[in-house]
């Protein structure tokens, strides 16, 4: 009877564990208890792959012994694909591939773009350099997307959705980089154009020669002029927003000349024109004891020393609205950016999207930049700054959008041999803005999904002084505590003893 019972048992156990394999086939299950989701597909995924038609070809290019790091790498990157193919009922398939030691599969994966990396990894107790193969291929029809490498660091999914999304698109949404009013040439945006490049077809427009086809933009750029907008052209931005158009605004209404060591108002009348919409950018700049650093050159004896010192005119805004645009962003870097204030109508929503620290200040013109200025808490009494908006609402005959920063080169490359590297979040918050202008996939939330940096909390004087008094006092209060505790507790004994039948 108990062999029966036994039997049985082993049985039934065999059988729970074949149902669930065959449902696991079916189906893909994890729990995800990370900050921000990170193993999590978010619902722009999700719609992009149930709206796939055709099937999508994945092949995956890894090495096959990775170092343990990295091996976690090829295994979220597989649970991902698993994860698409289900969603995708069965349109995304994939393949893994090792092109270590066959010269065929190795030639195949850098034809197709994947090109190896040098790590270090231990080996019987010996350092040596290993070549990897960690990057995918995507195919749909007879178009192609690589992913040369995929970083441990990055967001797979970005990567793998924003591939899959280039290939299904059909119509690209058109943006237009305004040109005309000494702007930088569409090719000084080499960040913000291999992000847009995804969904959008980019090119530059003249505002006063394309009058009968303005619409055609999805979404209008107007990024660092340095020059006054003639008549038509201001014309012709009042038709597009009037007409539900979108405007991505980046400029500097006062910059800092290093050269003069001034503050000069920037020769362009954008200023007068968002004036009469109600929305007011002041001709002064803000100053943020949170801020960046400017080099300093110094001569010390026959040396020529270079320096680091703090510059307010960079403030480093960690301070955002909870919206898609901003949503995910740590850290913005501001050069001479001016207050951004609203007086207008009541139809107009106005939304605070980037806001400096409440240790900030405003200089008005004239002003005069001391490179080497020691800066005191009286030059930081304005409290907190709106140096990038939102404008939502009805300009004209239709809801429009207008999204405006007061730093004309947020995400400015640059030109010639050594461009300028931006960091992640400057190129983000521009692309976001547009993106939420003018697509409505959702990818925005993907692209700054990974957490990149932790930048410490700001602290008043006043918590500064709590803590250290708290840090000097608190050990000493508890030591006299335990004390007095113990001194108590010994005197009870003491009494307990001399009581008559005190037994031990």
């Amino acid at each position: 009877m108990k062999k029966k019972s036994y039997l049985s048992s082993v049985l039934l156990l065999i059988a729970i564990f074949v149902v669930v394999a065959v449902i696991s086939q079916q189906f893909f299950l994890r729990f995800d208890l990370t900050e921000g989701g990170q193993y999590s597909l978010s619902k722009a995924s999700k719609d992009i792959l149930s709206d796939l038609q055709s099937p999508v070809t994945v092949t995956a290019y890894f090495t096959a012994d990775l170092p343990p790091d990295l091996a976690k790498v090829k295994r979220n990157f597989r649970d991902m694909l698993t994860e698409y193919n289900s969603l995708s009922h069965g349109n995304v398939v994939f393949k893994f591939v090792n092109p270590n030691g066959d010269q065929t599969l190795e030639n195949e994966a850098v034809s197709a773009g994947v090109q190896p990396v040098l790590f270090k990894a231990r080996d019987k107790d010996e350092m040596k350099q290993q070549k990897v193969y960690m990057g995918a291929v995507v195919s749909l029809n007879n178009k192609t997307e690589v992913i040369p490498f995929i970083n441990p660091e990055g967001s797979i999914e970005y990567d793998l959705t924003t591939a899959i999304k280039k290939l299904s698109v059909e119509n690209k949404p058109m943006i237009g980089f305004v040109q005309g009013q000494g702007e930088p040439p569409l090719q000084a945006y080499q960040q913000v154009l291999a992000e847009l490049d995804v969904l959008y077809q980019v090119s530059p427009v003249t505002l006063s020669d394309t009058i009968d086809d303005i619409n055609k933009y999805s979404t209008l750029v107007i990024s660092s002029p340095t020059d006054t907008f003639n008549v038509e052209a201001l014309r012709v931005m009042d038709k597009y927003l009037n007409n539900g158009g979108n405007l991505f605004i980046a400029f500097n209404a006062v910059t800092g000349n290093l050269q003069t060591l001034s503050g000069e108002k920037v020769k362009t009348n954008l200023a007068d024109w968002l004036a009469q919409k109600g929305i007011q950018v002041e001709n002064s700049l803000v100053l943020d004891a949170n801020c960046g650093n400017v080099n300093v050159s110094q001569q010390m004896g026959a040396f020529n020393m270079t320096t680091p010192v703090k510059f307010p005119y960079l403030p480093l805004v960690s301070n955002f609205t909870d919206m898609a645009i901003t949503r995910g962003l740590e850290q913005v870097m501001l050069g001479f950016p001016s207050p951004i204030s609203f007086g207008g109508d009541t139809a107009i929503n106005f939304v605070p999207l980037a806001i400096t620290s409440e240790n900030s200040g405003v200089q008005p013109l004239p002003l005069v930049i001391n490179v080497q200025k020691n800066w005191t808490r009286d030059d930081f009494k304005a409290g907190e700054q709106v140096v990038a908006a939102l404008f939502e609402g009805n300009f004209g005959n239709r809801p429009a959008r207008m999204v405006l920063v007061t730093s004309g080169d947020l995400a400015v490359n640059g030109t010639g041999q050594r461009p300028r590297q931006l960091q992640p979040d400057n190129v983000s918050l521009m692309v976001n803005a547009i993106d939420w202008m003018s697509d409505a996939t959702g990818l925005i939330e993907l692209r700054t999904k990974t957490i990149t940096s932790r930048p410490l909390d700001q602290l008043t004087d006043g918590q500064k002084a709590t803590i250290k008094w708290g840090n000097f006092v608190l050990p000493m209060a508890l030591v006299i505590i335990y004390g007095v505790l113990r001194w108590q507790w010994r005197r009870k004994q003491r009494t307990k003893r001399m009581e008559e039948g005190y037994v031990k």
